[in-house]
């Protein structure tokens, strides 16, 4: 790269950090001082206090406004907002003005990640139409029900590698490695990539918080922008010798008019699906042994009747979900909740406050493996950018939480857990546990 061309990548990628994450991270932390409920949500990382604000946004009556946007914690609400016609994901910088003008310039040069065009995150139809039925039949029912065989046996084999006298992060060892290689499998990862898929998603996963610092920032693009060419070179080879996996399928498809996919649209909607099949899987997974080690009342009761296992693996998603929120912009005046919300307006979903909202779920601070409505919950999100994957969780998580209480009904976890970093994404970076005490 020459050194103007160097520059000018510079001052974009500058940009983008400053109107993606400086300038709101400024307005945030000043409203959170202020009191802003939505500020202080964002800042905060104690999850007593995460739940306490659910609560104190939802007595501020079913869409707040808070100092730069709505934000609800009321499921009819959530569901209202993420299936209305009217709201769309992703940024609309408008038809002109100068900061509309920059922000193009700037993103335009940005690397694929799951928050920029083409990514089916950020795209509405008939684009987002287009690339999800490219890769729907993959995740059908039936198709999850033919992988759970295979989900089993690479579960066994990740419990079989484990020595039950030693210490183990289970995070490293069994709750990423489970869905990368199931997802991996599915795309035609050959294995001596799987570790630097994960190293990616680990890299790349701060991309959907706000406010990040420079340096994080940095090193997120960079991370992508790796991703991106691995991922370019791994299309070059499934392209030269295709088999039988959703990225040989992906590169050969065609719409009905015999259009294909563009290598642009081909990496990031294989990307998102490779990215998106494992990383929220990972939270749900840790989040599960945490939850069943620290109710072992429920963990009997799962003994007793394992026909609940499928109800576990939501009241899981339901109590401790892998996402904290999503986002939607206003494309034209509407109204959500009897309030007028104009267009270019902002509003928070928040799933995990969604999922315990109390005219939903009886007594929803209660984890209930048991609850009848437990399927209930928003953490697939809803509407027309519900999760692609979630058959694929579901299983995942049945498989890989039963398998290790089964295998290892004494697991105990040790001191020194950690939560991960990020805000958006909700899960463990580290579980420590002895497997047979």
């Amino acid at each position: 790269m020459s050194v103007p061309a160097q520059v000018e990548a510079h001052a974009a990628r500058t940009v983008r950090w400053g109107l993606g994450h400086a300038m709101p991270r400024v307005a945030i932390r000043g409203s959170a001082r202020r009191g802003d409920l939505h500020g202080r949500l964002i800042e905060t990382r104690d999850q007593a206090t995460t739940l306490d604000l659910f609560d104190q946004i939802r007595s501020q009556g079913p869409l707040h406004r808070s100092k730069f946007a709505f934000v609800t914690a009321s499921q009819p609400v959530v569901k209202e907002v993420l299936t209305s016609p009217d709201m769309r994901s992703g940024i609309d910088f408008g038809p002109g003005g100068p900061l509309a003008t920059v922000s193009r310039w700037a993103f335009k040069s940005a690397p694929l990640g799951p928050l920029t065009p083409p990514s089916l995150l950020v795209t509405e139809p008939p684009n987002h139409t287009r690339y999800r039925k490219l890769v729907t039949r993959v995740f059908s029912v039936r198709a999850v029900q033919r992988l759970q065989e295979r989900t089993q046996q690479i579960a066994d084999e990740l419990l079989d590698g484990l020595d039950p006298r030693r210490p183990v992060d289970l995070v490293e060892r069994y709750c990423a490695q489970l869905p990368v290689t199931v997802i991996a499998e599915i795309l035609g990862v050959p294995e001596k990539d799987h570790d630097r898929v994960l190293r990616f998603g680990t890299g790349a996963a701060p991309s959907l918080d706000l406010g990040l610092g420079w340096r994080t920032f940095h090193r997120v693009e960079s991370s992508l922008a790796e991703f991106e060419q691995w991922l370019a070179g791994h299309i070059e080879v499934v392209r030269r010798d295709p088999g039988d996996d959703l990225l040989s399928q992906l590169v050969t498809a065609r719409d009905d008019d015999g259009t294909a996919l563009t290598d642009e649209e081909l990496r990031s909607t294989a990307g998102l699906v490779l990215a998106a099949g494992f990383e929220t899987t990972v939270n749900l997974l840790g989040n599960g042994i945490r939850l069943l080690h620290d109710h072992p009342d429920q963990l009997a009761t799962l003994r007793d009747q394992p026909d609940l296992w499928p109800t576990a693996v939501d009241e899981v998603l339901r109590y401790d979900p892998p996402v904290l929120l999503t986002g939607r912009m206003a494309s034209r005046d509407t109204e959500i909740a009897g309030v007028t919300v104009p267009r270019g307006a902002m509003v928070t979903t928040l799933l995990a406050g969604a999922n315990r909202d109390p005219e939903v779920f009886t007594d929803p601070e209660r984890f209930d493996v048991t609850r009848e409505n437990a399927a209930d919950h928003v953490s697939f999100s809803s509407g027309r950018h519900y999760c692609l994957g979630a058959a694929l969780a579901r299983m995942e998580g049945e498989v890989g939480l039963r398998t290790i209480f089964d295998r290892f009904p004494d697991l105990r976890l040790e001191a020194g857990a950690t939560r991960r970093p990020t805000r958006i994404l909700r899960g463990y970076a580290t579980l420590p546990a002895t497997l047979a005490p």
